[in-house]
Formats: C-alpha cells, structure tokens, sequence
C-alpha cells in the first residue's frame, strides 16, 4: 500500500477535496475523480427517497455529464474498510480497470490503492 505522503500531489489533490466535500455536506463519504484532461469532480454520498448513490458513483457521473471521456483516478473518504464493488465498477466504467481507486479515512490519510478492475 501506498503511504499517504508518497502520493503523487495531483491523488492528495483528491483525497482533499472528498474530504472537504464529506465535512461540508456532513453525509457519510465525500469523493473526487479526476478526468483524463486534469479537471475534478467532487460529490458527496445522495440519499433520496427514490435516488441513492454512493459518493464516488455521483462523481463519476458529474464526470460523465460534463463530457469526461475517461478518468485518470479516484477518491473517496469513508469510514469503510474497502471501495465497494459498485464504486470500483463506475469509476471502471469511465476510467478502465488500471484506474486507481484510493480509499482514505476522515482523517485523510490512505487506507488502500486498488485498481477499478
């Protein structure tokens, strides 16, 4: 696993912003993917009556509604042990299976570095 000051500044950039996003918005995770042209999306987790999703699937599809063609990464901030199947797979959706999905705690510093695959 990738320490969280051996990040690449453009993944802390992300994890910071799902951070803030979580803190902000006070839902139970925060995320923020980052397009192949560098520019971010950030969401937190939506819980409607008739919608639900998590935080990274609603920053995917940010992604995807303001024309990303791909993702170069991802992050969520969650109390969660593991990015979910689900998340995993939106983010493989848009980014293909090498797109890294990293998984810090509220505190902000990673828990793990998985492919979407």
């Amino acid at each position: 696993m990738t320490q969280s000051t051996d990040l690449d500044p453009e993944d802390r950039k992300i994890i910071t912003l799902a951070r803030s996003a979580r803190a902000r918005n006070g839902v139970p995770e925060g995320a923020a993917v980052r397009d192949e042209t560098g520019r971010t999306y950030v969401a937190g987790t939506v819980a409607l009556e008739s919608l639900s999703l998590s935080a990274l699937q609603t920053a995917v599809a940010m992604a995807v509604a303001s024309g990303a063609q791909s993702l170069e990464a991802a992050a969520v901030v969650s109390d969660a042990d593991a990015a979910s199947d689900a998340d995993r797979a939106a983010v493989r959706d848009l980014g293909g299976p090498g797109t890294p999905v990293l998984l810090a705690g509220p505190d902000g510093e990673l828990k793990s570095s998985v492919a979407a695959g």
